[in-house]
């Protein structure tokens, strides 16, 4: 019987009739790993979250009520004032 180890190049061990895979208690492999380096410590990970305060969430700002809206509302698309040239933003004082 043959058992394959498929690597950069194949590989055959050859077994008896009277062995068993079982009888293989372990195969030791030594390969190199392909890649690059790994850019810092992998000690340090997480450091940066562990170290920040914790901090409480805040609430949530209340909704703008309804007659606020209805008068942007008004603001923006119902009384427009047609100006000519550049169009001036919200915010302009002439």
């Amino acid at each position: 019987m043959q058992l394959l180890v498929r690597a950069q190049e194949l590989h055959t061990i050859e077994m008896t009739s009277q062995e068993m895979v079982a009888a293989l208690t372990t195969l030791e492999v030594a390969t190199c790993m392909l890649g690059g380096e790994v850019h810092g410590s992998l000690a340090s990970a997480g450091k940066v979250r562990g170290q920040t305060p914790k901090v409480a969430k805040q609430e949530e700002k209340k909704k703008t009520g309804q007659a606020k809206q209805w008068m942007q509302y008004n603001r923006h698309f119902v009384n427009i004032v047609p100006i000519f040239g550049k169009k001036k933003g919200p915010n302009a004082n002439s």
